[in-house]
């Protein structure tokens, strides 16, 4: 096994920047793994900067489903960035997929890989409760995803206000 990280935080945390940064600090060549679907036109531009801010130096993966295959299959090629967990889960959920299997799936590749894997994944507990059954649920399960993930990896920061804090080892 390689080395791996989770950095997690809410949104415009300067998660993605960071995990950009420590992922830069391994050489090339470097894997961005976009969980991300473009379904609209707000999300296109999103994802329309993010890689503007990334440069010509990663060579950029579309993969909302299988992520543990994809990252096994890209191992030996150069450190991965995975951002983020959350938009794969809840690909996941809309694709009625076991998330247990694919979360397993997930750790045995982080484990598996040689190449260091650099994850990115939204805190979302830290609301008030939402209102419906669908958002209760992600809210779950992303903080099932998220105790996992954590206890599998390496490391773990948080970003607050771009400032990253180590939690883990």
């Amino acid at each position: 096994m390689s080395f791996s990280l989770l950095i997690t935080g809410g949104a415009r945390s300067g998660k993605s920047s960071f995990a950009e940064k420590r992922t830069l600090s391994y050489g090339a060549p470097v894997i961005y793994i976009a969980t991300a679907n473009a379904l609209d036109e707000e999300m296109e531009k999103r994802i329309q900067i993010h890689r503007e801010r990334r440069g010509d130096e990663w060579l950029t993966i579309n993969e909302p489903l299988e992520l543990a295959d994809k990252l096994l299959s890209l191992d030996g090629r150069g450190a991965c960035l995975v951002d983020c967990l959350t938009l794969w889960l809840s690909n996941l959920m809309f694709a009625q997929k076991n998330i247990t299997e694919a979360t397993f799936s997930l750790v045995q590749a982080i484990d598996a890989r040689r190449d260091p894997v650099i994850l990115v994944t939204n805190e979302v507990g830290g609301g008030i409760v939402p209102e419906n059954e669908l958002a209760r649920r992600f809210r779950d399960e992303a903080g099932r995803l998220n105790q996992v993930v954590a206890d599998a990896v390496d490391e773990v920061y948080t970003c607050i206000s771009g400032i990253p804090l180590k939690l883990k080892p």
